[in-house]
C-alpha cells in the first residue's frame, strides 16, 4: 500500500498496544518528528506505563506537536487513539494550524496484538487490549467524519510490511519557481490595459488561430513569468478577453495565477449555485453570454482548479489575491482560503458602506516578501516587506505590475474611469497632506519586541549576530532614554581595534604591526588616513525638510541631523546644528552633489572637532583633575627633593625619578590641551567627513577608500567657511619597503607634533580573507595620545613591559560585529526596509557597546 501524506501534516498513528505503532514509526518517520505518548509519561514519572500521569503526559505530547506545526514541521503523535474523545483534540490541533490531519490505522487481527504484547517486556493486561481493539473497530468509520482529511487502514501483516511512505508537496508549495516573475494586480476586466502592461514588461504577442481562445500567443523572450492575482473579472469591458488571455498564457506555462473572490464568485455562478448578481457581476455575465457556453465551463474549471496562494523562490515570495499572513503561509484549511480571497474583516462597514478590514500588514513580521492586491490603492508602496499592486485600474487608476526579484514597480494609467468607485482614490496618494509612505506611517509606532531579549541578526558580512538579553538592555536604556529621534538612526559606527602591541622600544603601537596584519590577511594595498583627535559623528542630510519627511519619515522642521556614535544628538543646542549643517548642505549645493548623485539625502560617518566640543566634561573631570593634580603634586615632591638631595647624595636617584614622573605629568597635560580649543563661532568647528556612506537607492560599501576620500575633497573644496576638512591620507602597496617606511615616517613626524595616530585601512572598504571577514580599519595611536588614554606613567619600562600583554581578540570580533551591523543597517534602510528592521542592526551595535571589553583599546 502507498500511503501519501502532505509534506506538512500532523499524523496520528491510531491502533492498539502490540500492533506495531512504534516500529512503524521508526521505519517511515525521523525520530524527531515522532511524539510518543510513552515517552512523554516518562519524561513525566520516569515510568512509560504509569497510567496516572497520562493527562500530564499529553499535555507534554499537544505541546510539542503545536511547537513543530507553528514551525512548519511535519509531526506524528504515537499513542493508541482507538476512541472518539482521544483524536478530538488531535484534529483540533490541526486545524488550529491549518494543516491537514491524517490517521494512519493498524486494524490487525486481534491475535497479533496479544501475540506481540506476550513477547514484549512490558506487559499490557489483555482486557485493556481486548478493550482498545473493540473501540477501534467502532469508531474506525468514523474518523473522516471526526475531520481526518487522510485515512489509510493497515489490515494485515503484509499490508504493514509492504507499505511505503510518500510525502507530497502542498498544492501552495512551488518553492521550485524562482522566477523572474511579473506580479500583476486586479484586471477587472480591463483587457487594453493588460496587453499595454505585458507590452510594457517585454512580452510578446504572436497570433494564433484557438477557437474560443486568445488570439495571441503570450511569453517573454527572457522566460519570465506573468503572474496574476486574481479578479479578471467583473466591473471591466472585457472580461471573456482577458481570461482567455490569461488562461492561455497559465496553460502554456507562461504564467501563473491565484484566484480573486471575484473569480470565485462568477465560478459558482457558471456551476449554478446562487449567489448575488452584484459588483460587476452582471457585466460579466453579459459579456459571457455572448461566448459560447463551453468557455464559460472552461473558465469555472480553470478557476476551481486554482489554489489560494503560493509559496515561491525557496519560501523567499507569497502571492495571493489578499494577502497571506505569516502564520498561513504554506497551510491549507478553510480559514486559510478564506483569508487569500477576503483579507481579515472586522464585521463592521465605513461610511461608503464597505468592509473596515483589518490590517494585516502593518503587524507583518515574516520574512518571506508578500505581494497581493484585492483593495485598491492609489499607489502601489512597500510597507513590512509586502505589498498591494491593485491600484484601481478598473476605478481610472492604474493598472500594476511588480518585476520580481528586482522588486520593480511597473505601471499603466488607465483609458479611463470604467467603475465609479464607492470609495474615491486619492491622485496622490497622500493623507492630509502627510507626504509620508506607508511604510513611516506603520513606523511610527515601534515595537519592544523588535528589539529586546537575546536576539540573532542576520548580516550580509558576517553571518548571525547575536545580541545578548543583558546587552539589549543595556542598549535599550540609551535608546529610550538619551536617543535622537529615531526615524534618524540609520546607522551607528563600529569601535576600532588597535594594532598589536609594537616590539619597537618605547612604543606601545607602532605602524609595522598594522602592516604585518593587513599583510598576513592577504591585503596586497592599504590606505593610511591621518586620525583626527575629535569626536566621531554621523550626519544624515537632505535636501531640504520635504525631502526629510519623505524619505526618513519626520514629522518636525528637520532636514538633517549630527549623531554621536552612541545615537545621541551631538547639538543640545539646534541654533549650531543646524549652522553646520547649513554649511554641508552650501558644500552639496555648490559641488552638484546632489545631480551627481541623484538624490535628496546623503549619510556622512565624520570626525567632528575640537575633541572638547563633546567631550569638555570629561577633560575637566577626569583627564584635567589628573593632570593638575599630578602636576602640583610631584613639583612639590621634586622641589623637597632637590633641597634634599643637596645634603643627601643618596636622594639623588629618587629625585632622578620624580622629576621624570614630573615631566609624565606635564606631557600629559599638553598631549590633551593639543586637541581642545575655544569655540566663539561656528566656524571654529572642523568636520572631517571619510566615508559617504549612502544616497537614494545606493549604499557605498564596495567603493574603495579612494572612492570615498575623492567624494569627500570634492565637497570639501566647494566649502568657503572652512568647516570642513580635509584628511590627509597615503596610498602604501605593502610589498614596497619605500613606501612602508615612508608611510612609517609619516606617522612618526605627524604623531611627532602631537597628532593622534592614523587608521590603516584596506584598499578596499570590505575584505574577506581566508579566515572570514578582515578588519576593516586599524588605528595605531602615537605615544603622546597613548598617554592621555593610558595614562601619564603608561610609557615607564615596568608600565609598559605590562601593557605590551593586552589581548586584542575580543576588541577586533567587537569591531568585526559591529562594522557587519553597521553595514547592514545601512543597507536595509536604502532598500527601504521597515525603520525596526534597520534598528534591530542599529541596536545590535549599541548592544555590542556594553561588552565589557576594555575601553582603552
Amino acid at each position: 500500500m502507498e500511503i501519501r501524506i502532505p509534506e506538512l501534516a500532523l499524523v496520528a498513528l491510531v491502533g492498539p498496544s502490540g500492533c506495531g505503532k512504534s516500529t512503524f514509526a521508526k521505519q517511515h518517520f525521523l525520530p524527531t518528528e515522532v511524539i510518543s505518548s510513552d515517552h512523554a509519561r516518562a519524561l513525566v514519572c520516569d515510568n512509560p506505563d504509569d497510567q496516572t500521569v497520562t493527562p500530564d503526559a499529553f499535555d507534554i505530547v499537544y505541546y510539542i506537536a503545536a511547537k513543530r506545526l507553528a514551525a512548519g514541521k511535519l509531526t506524528v503523535i504515537d499513542a493508541t487513539n482507538v476512541h472518539t474523545d482521544a483524536r478530538k483534540p488531535i484534529v483540533s490541533l490541526a486545524k488550529k494550524h491549518h494543516v491537514l490531519p491524517v490517521a494512519i490505522v493498524f486494524d490487525l487481527p486481534r491475535r497479533l496484538y496479544l501475540e506481540r504484547n506476550a513477547k514484549r517486556e512490558r506487559v499490557v493486561p489483555e482486557a485493556v487490549i481486548k478493550q482498545q481493539a473493540d473501540n477501534l473497530h467502532r469508531s474506525i468509520h468514523k474518523l473522516r467524519d471526526e475531520g481526518f482529511r487522510h485515512v489509510f487502514v493497515l489490515r494485515t501483516e503484509e499490508d504493514v510490511a509492504n507499505a511505503t511512505l510518500t510525502r507530497t508537496p502542498l498544492w501552495t508549495n512551488r518553492k521550485q519557481e524562482h522566477g523572474p516573475f511579473d506580479i500583476i494586480g486586479d484586471v477587472h476586466g480591463c483587457y487594453d490595459e493588460l496587453e499595454t502592461l505585458l507590452k510594457s514588461l517585454g512580452y510578446e504577442f504572436k497570433p494564433v488561430e484557438n477557437g474560443n481562445g486568445s488570439p495571441f500567443s503570450v511569453s517573454h523572450p527572457e522566460g519570465r513569468k506573468a503572474l496574476f492575482l486574481g479578479d479578471l473579472c467583473d466591473r471591466g469591458p472585457k472580461t471573456p478577453e482577458v481570461f482567455k488571455l490569461a488562461m492561455g498564457m497559465v496553460k502554456s506555462g507562461n504564467a501563473l495565477m491565484v484566484p480573486g473572490n471575484h473569480d470565485v464568485k462568477l465560478m459558482k455562478k457558471i456551476n449554478g449555485r446562487n449567489v448575488s448578481i452584484t459588483h460587476g457581476l452582471a457585466e460579466s455575465l453579459d459579456q459571457l453570454s455572448r461566448e459560447t457556453p463551453e468557455f464559460s465551463r472552461e473558465i469555472a474549471e480553470f478557476v476551481d482548479s486554482l489554489v489560494s496562494h503560493l509559496v515561491l523562490d525557496d519560501g523567499r515570495l507569497v502571492v495571493a489575491h489578499a494577502g497571506m499572513k505569516q502564520s498561513f503561509q504554506g497551510r491549507s484549511s478553510a480559514t486559510v482560503r478564506d483569508f487569500a480571497l477576503y483579507g481579515e474583516t472586522t464585521g463592521e462597514t465605513d461610511e461608503y458602506g464597505l468592509p473596515v478590514r483589518y490590517n494585516w500588514a502593518s503587524e507583518y513580521r515574516g520574512q518571506a516578501t508578500v505581494v497581493y492586491g484585492h483593495t485598491p490603492v492609489p499607489e502601489a508602496e512597500w510597507l513590512n516587506n509586502t505589498l498591494c499592486v491593485d491600484t484601481g485600474c478598473v476605478y481610472g487608476g492604474k493598472l500594476t505590475a511588480l518585476r520580481y526579484p528586482e522588486r520593480q514597480i511597473v505601471s499603466v494609467p488607465a483609458a479611463r474611469m470604467y467603475c465609479e468607485p464607492k470609495r474615491p482614490l486619492l491622485p496622490d496618494g497622500s493623507t492630509n497632506g502627510d507626504v509620508r509612505s506607508a511604510q513611516q506611517l506603520a513606523d511610527d509606532m515601534l515595537d519592544l519586541d523588535d528589539v529586546i531579549g537575546k536576539r540573532l541578526v542576520e548580516t550580509r558580512l558576517y553571518g548571525k549576530v547575536q545580541v545578548r538579553e543583558e546587552n539589549a538592555i543595556a542598549a535599550l536604556e540609551v535608546m529610550s532614554r538619551f536617543a535622537a529621534d529615531p526615524r534618524w538612526l540609520v546607522y551607528l559606527p563600529p569601535t576600532m581595534s588597535p594594532c598589536e602591541t609594537a616590539v619597537e622600544d618605547g612604543f606601545l603601537e607602532y605602524p609595522s604591526e598594522a602592516f604585518r596584519y593587513f599583510r598576513n590577511q592577504g591585503v596586497t594595498e592599504v590606505i593610511c588616513e591621518e586620525k583626527h583627535m575629535g569626536s566621531r559623528a554621523v550626519i544624515a542630510l537632505c535636501r531640504d525638510t520635504a525631502s526629510a519627511q519623505a524619505r526618513f519619515g519626520t514629522t518636525d522642521d528637520r532636514s538633517g541631523i549630527i549623531l554621536t556614535r552612541t545615537g545621541r544628538r551631538f547639538f543640545e543646542d539646534r541654533v549650531t546644528e543646524d549652522a553646520l549643517l547649513g554649511i554641508v548642505r552650501a558644500a552639496m549645493d555648490t559641488s552638484g552633489f546632489w545631480e551627481t548623485f541623484n538624490t535628496n539625502w546623503a549619510l556622512f560617518d565624520c570626525e567632528l572637532m575640537p575633541w572638547s566640543a563633546k567631550a569638555k566634561s570629561l577633560i575637566q573631570e577626569q583627564y584635567a583633575a589628573v593632570g593638575i593634580a599630578s602636576r602640583t603634586a610631584l613639583a612639590e615632591a621634586v622641589a623637597q627633593l632637590s633641597t634634599t638631595a643637596a645634603r643627601t647624595p643618596e636622594v639623588q636617584a629618587l629625585l632622578e625619578n620624580f622629576t621624570a614622573r614630573e615631566s609624565r605629568a606635564q606631557a600629559f597635560s599638553e598631549a590633551y590641551r593639543r586637541y581642545c580649543w575655544e569655540v566663539n563661532a561656528v566656524t571654529d568647528y572642523k568636520i572631517a567627513p571619510f566615508h559617504l556612506l549612502a544616497t537614494e537607492g545606493a549604499a557605498y560599501f564596495e567603493k574603495p577608500h579612494p572612492w570615498h576620500l575623492e567624494r569627500i575633497a570634492e565637497l570639501c573644496a566647494a566649502d568657503e567657511s572652512g568647516v570642513l576638512f580635509q584628511t590627509a591620507w597615503k596610498r602604501v602597496v605593502l610589498d614596497d619597503d619605500e613606501a612602508v617606511k615612508e608611510a612609517t615616517d609619516w606617522w612618526l613626524e605627524m604623531t611627532g607634533r602631537g597628532g593622534e595616530g592614523m587608521v590603516v585601512k584596506p584598499l578596499d572598504f570590505t575584505v574577506r580573507g581566508e579566515r572570514g571577514l578582515v578588519q576593516p580599519a586599524v588605528k595605531c595611536r602615537g605615544r603622546e595620545y597613548l598617554r592621555i588614554i593610558y595614562g601619564p606613567e603608561y610609557d615607564a619600562p615596568e608600565h609598559l613591559a605590562r601593557l605590551r600583554s593586552r589581548g586584542l581578540g575580543g576588541k577586533r570580533r567587537l569591531a568585526l560585529k559591529e562594522f557587519a551591523l553597521g553595514v547592514e543597517a545601512v543597507e536595509r534602510f536604502v532598500r527601504r526596509e521597515p525603520l525596526r528592521r534597520v534598528h534591530e542592526c542599529v541596536f545590535g551595535v549599541l548592544a555590542m557597546e556594553t561588552e565589557p571589553v576594555d575601553p582603552r583599546l
